[in-house]
């Protein structure tokens, strides 16, 4: 059962990457396109419908609502265009991931924070 929800997980990742892809692709149709968009940056943003704090309710709609929109939106896309997309991103999926990179901007971060914190200090204590 695991098994399966990850490699569901994984389509719906491959897919969500594949539409915006399509998007951006001159064969892809105005009104796909703009479906397209709304679906992937639904699907990559951090603001829901329903928030992920509410128990059960808050990842209920990422699992239907993402879904069922990447399916109204690769019904609208030509087939041979989709599968071309498709592929596209399972190669980008297969790349491999810098660890390096993600150190660095993790320290970016924290970084961020601590200096925003500490000349947050000095402004309120001061």
């Amino acid at each position: 059962m695991a098994a399966a929800l990850d490699q569901w997980a994984r389509t719906i990742k491959r897919d969500v990457h594949a539409l915006y892809l399509a998007a951006r692709d001159p064969r892809t149709p105005w009104y796909a396109k703009a479906l397209a968009v709304c679906v992937a940056g639904y699907a990559l943003s951090p603001i829901d419908l329903i928030p992920d704090f509410i128990p059960v309710l808050g990842y209920l709609d990422d699992v239907i609502l993402v879904p069922l929109g990447i399916l109204a939106v690769v019904k609208m896309i030509p087939p041979e265009v989709m599968a071309e997309h498709r592929e596209a991103a399972a190669l980008a999926a297969d790349r491999p991931v810098s660890r390096i990179a993600a150190v660095i901007i993790a320290c970016i971060w924290v970084a961020s924070v601590v200096l925003a914190g500490w000349l947050g200090y000095r402004y309120f204590a001061g």
